[in-house]
């Protein structure tokens, strides 16, 4: 058997997009709600530094989830008539996510089958996770703001793969960005891009080399 047949040992999986529906979904609907173009709060992480800093100190614990709301909303805010409440923001933010039934219960299995599973999430704020029963999911758990680190980092893998107690080439790293899935590789993990439960299924069936039943 290769190096590459050998059956992982770990799980590093994402939460918001994977075990949850989509995170751009839920800024879409968000920037509906409150006034905004659809595609507002998407844009200003991906081309507006200030925006994109704020998220990055947000992830890494450098903000509070009340200050990261007060300075996004005067961003968003910036050149408009608009006013929005920066409190709770973080959490309207996020409260399209939904749990993705087949991803949990996959999740669920893979450790019930003796793999050492580990939540890998950027900060989403607290109650994002409520639903979310971490016990009954996960050995491990390593969030961005918890660890003063986040994805793309390769030390976010790297802590992750030792809070398992497993090397990163028997790990195996699920995100739905390819560009935090860079940095699993840089450490030697396998890594499974997700675009939708049916697919992630299929691989993890494969890479595990057990039977998977979607949740129904």
């Amino acid at each position: 058997m290769t190096a590459a047949a050998v059956r992982p040992e770990a799980l590093l999986i994402d939460f918001g997009g994977v075990l949850t529906t989509s995170v751009f979904d839920s800024f879409a609907a968000f920037c509906r709600a409150e006034g905004l173009p659809a595609d507002a709060l998407r844009d200003s992480f991906a081309r507006d530094e200030v925006a994109a800093r704020l998220l990055v100190d947000a992830e890494e614990g450098r903000l509070s989830d009340e200050e990261f709301g007060r300075r996004l909303a005067a961003r968003l805010c910036a050149g408009t008539d608009l006013e929005l409440d920066p409190d709770g923001l973080l959490e309207r933010m996020n409260a399209g996510l939904r749990p993705e039934p087949v991803m949990v219960h996959a999740t669920a299995a893979i450790r019930g089958s003796g793999v050492t599973t580990v939540l890998v999430s950027n900060s989403l704020g607290g109650s994002t996770y409520a639903w979310c029963n971490f016990d009954e999911l996960f050995d491990h758990v390593v969030i961005s703001s918890e660890v003063g680190v986040r994805k793309p980092s390769r030390r976010i893998f790297r802590l992750a793969a030792e809070r398992a107690g497993v090397p990163p080439e028997r790990c195996v790293a699920v995100d739905d960005l390819e560009h935090n899935l860079v940095g699993a590789r840089r450490v030697g993990m396998r890594t499974i891009l997700h675009t939708d439960p049916a697919t992630t299924l299929a691989e993890l069936e494969q890479v595990f080399g057990i039977a998977l039943e979607a949740a129904t």
